[in-house]
């Protein structure tokens, strides 16, 4: 039985370009106990247009595609409406001049499942995407760059949101 987290959480991977960094991400919310995978956009997934399994993308994930459930959403806008209205608080990754740190939001009730976006390598998420949002969430930097790696910031969300410690 894989144990899951306390918190309900369906992550959402839109318009993400690099393969390695989408199998990265699925291993990583295997390990903190995501509840699913929506893959949205131009977002590879572990099956290529053909219902083959893609081998560069389980070399990264070890097989994670197998034991956190994933699907694919054609429209990413409605799909997030629709779980907000099924009362999921939805929460987007993203450097915006709305963003608050990470590490200083709360979830009102513990019980209430999140939805976790986040987007392109370069680009991010678009306006039109964050205004869905219930939060826009940023890691604060303190180095000289200005970012970090979208799978990198996948592993520190998701245990942050999750409550692992």
């Amino acid at each position: 039985m894989i144990k899951r987290s306390k918190v309900k959480c369906t992550l959402v991977l839109h318009n993400i370009r690099s393969v390695h960094n989408v199998g990265s991400i699925f291993r990583t919310a295997d390990a903190a106990g995501v509840f699913r995978i929506l893959l949205s956009g131009y977002t590879p997934a572990p099956v290529d247009r053909f219902g083959r399994k893609r081998s560069d993308f389980t070399k990264v994930s070890l097989g994670a595609e197998k034991t956190v459930p994933w699907s694919q959403v054609q429209q990413l806008t409605p799909t997030l409406r629709r779980l907000k209205k099924e009362g999921h608080a939805v929460l987007a990754v993203e450097q915006d001049s709305r963003s608050i740190s990470l590490f200083n939001w709360k979830l009102k009730d513990p019980a209430q499942p999140i939805v976790l976006v986040l987007g392109n390598e370069v680009r991010g998420l678009s306006t039109k995407v964050l205004k869905e949002t219930d939060a826009i969430l940023e890691i604060p930097m303190h180095g000289k760059k200005e970012s970090l790696n979208v799978s990198v910031t996948a592993g520190i969300a998701l245990f942050v949101l999750l409550g692992m410690k």
